[in-house]
């Protein structure tokens, strides 16, 4: 299963501020697909917890960091989530200071067992 999630309404400076990601759920991973002031890395991994996706960002050199925590959206639960399901997002943006408080909502979802036409994730090359 593919989904594609928008983050967006942060509390910050720029109101614009926004990020399109795309997950996998099966193979616990995400890519970054649009994004304007969000500075998310381009691909990392999802850590899922119930009631809980953490993206996790992949800095290389076996670095990884918490990027965001979308609460709410449970990718273990086989009933969901479905196309419009929003929740809370917290975006951390900086390392030592707390998270930025915006929204995620899902904009599509994939159920289809077709492999994507382009690989996206530096791991497998």
């Amino acid at each position: 299963m593919r989904i594609t999630l928008h983050l967006d309404t942060f509390e910050c400076a720029d109101p614009a501020a926004y990020a399109i990601l795309w997950l996998d759920r099966d193979a616990r991973k995400w890519s970054r697909e649009g994004h304007a002031a969000v500075d998310l890395p381009e691909w990392g991994t999802l850590a899922l917890t119930k009631d809980c996706t953490r993206i996790v960002g992949t800095l290389g050199a076996d670095r990884d960091r918490l990027c965001c925590e979308l609460t709410g959206l449970d990718l273990l639960s086989p009933q969901g989530p479905f196309e419009g399901e929003s929740g809370r997002a917290l975006w951390y943006r900086y390392a030592d200071r707390a998270p930025v408080v915006g929204q995620w909502h899902v904009q599509w979802i994939d159920e289809t067992d077709t492999e994507p036409e382009h690989g996206v994730f530096a791991d497998e090359f």
